[in-house]
């Protein structure tokens, strides 16, 4: 009995534990600073770790004392370090600290659970009263320390990059993609504080920049000239999201400039007197039409739009082949002008059908007028 007593392992005090693992965080913290410090080696680790399991499993359990200390370890640092550096950078320096301070956080957070990782298995796992884990409880410390705090001045200095880059500016397009990372991953596996604290503000943002710059546009530009740039930024957009906004930010992307740039001006661009639709037709621009059809596809009540014209182009041109032909040429020259414009189906709208059904109404209504094609 008395052999068994002397062999169990000494208690711990907690004071006494706390101390060496005091000294682990420290050195740990002194490396993520950039101090001169020599990297952690196993047995360092596992010293920690064997601390830490010691005061767990001793009579005298400390592990919810441990879990508490783990989290006030991370705050302390956080509010003490992090912050204050945050604080005193601004503008792109600012964005870098942030990204810098994340990644720093993360792997604090590693190195931190793996010395404390008994305390996931003996106290989270065993909590009748389900707890966050240790990589949990560091996650929402920076999520409720830094970024509720960060993520707005971030989101402004992101957007304005955004629009220097649209003006034709090169911009740091790694630190955006860095920056926008930690919206995603601040969500705890949801898209919910990307989507709620940044991309609902640059859709915002993007809507009132390509409005302005319709309206400019639609005063400087021919229909052809203006369809050209609307194609390439909706190409340059696209090229974002690859770049650094999320998957998820496209569709809604394009619909934002689809709307600014085609639907708001469909009746200036496409009727205009000049170079619209039906000046396209008559001076056989099938490259411009096209490039029309393409923009315009996506959007299907405008499509349908596009479509109307182009029926009212065919039945304008019959009904004037009608008023200058005799009855023997009439059905001819109808003939010779379906297959003018069939032409334009296959090649520039890809043989869509609200295409074909407008040349075909087109021609009913022309055969009810003066001809029998």
């Amino acid at each position: 009995m008395d052999s068994r007593r002397m062999s169990r392992p000494r208690q711990i005090k907690f004071e006494e534990g706390w101390s060496n693992i005091q000294k682990g965080i420290t050195k740990l913290i002194r490396i993520l600073e950039g101090e001169p410090e020599p990297t952690f080696y196993f047995s360092e680790c596992f010293k920690l770790y064997t601390i830490i399991y010691d005061m767990c499993v001793q009579r005298s359990d400390y592990s919810q004392q441990l879990y508490e200390k783990y989290r006030k370890v991370i705050e302390d640092y956080t509010i003490q370090t992090v912050l204050p550096s945050l604080r005193e950078k601004h503008d792109e320096d600012m964005l870098r600290e942030l990204v810098k301070r994340w990644n720093n956080h993360k792997i604090m957070v590693k190195w931190l659970s793996k010395f404390f990782v008994y305390i996931d298995r003996h106290l989270v796992r065993r909590s009748k009263i389900p707890i966050p884990s240790l990589d949990e409880v560091g996650l929402t410390c920076f999520l409720d320390l830094v970024y509720c705090e960060m993520q707005s001045t971030a989101k402004e200095v992101v957007i304005a990059l955004i629009h220097k880059e649209r003006e034709g500016e090169q911009i740091d397009r790694a630190l955006v993609k860095n920056v926008l990372d930690i919206y995603v991953e601040n969500g705890m596996g949801t898209l919910e504080k990307y989507e709620e604290d940044f991309e609902s503000f640059m859709l915002q943002d993007t809507a009132s920049y390509y409005s302005r710059k319709a309206s400019r546009w639609t005063e400087e530009d021919s229909c052809p000239d203006y369809m050209i740039k609307v194609e390439e930024c909706l190409k340059m957009e696209r090229e974002r999201v690859t770049h650094y906004l999320h998957s998820i930010t496209e569709p809604k992307l394009v619909e934002k400039i689809q709307n600014e740039l085609l639907v708001m001006v469909t009746k200036n661009r496409l009727e205009n007197e000049h170079s619209g639709f039906s000046a396209l037709l008559r001076d056989d621009k099938k490259n411009d039409l096209s490039r029309i059809y393409r923009l315009y596809l996506p959007i299907p009540k405008r499509l349908g739009r596009v479509a109307d014209l182009f029926k009212k182009h065919i039945t304008e041109e019959g009904n004037a082949l009608i008023k200058q032909a005799d009855d023997k040429t009439t059905n001819q020259l109808l003939i010779e002008l379906h297959n003018k414009f069939i032409v334009y189906v296959i090649e520039c709208f890809q043989n869509h059908t609200l295409f074909h059904k407008a040349l075909e109404e087109a021609f009913e209504t022309l055969r009810s007028q003066g001809g029998s094609e």
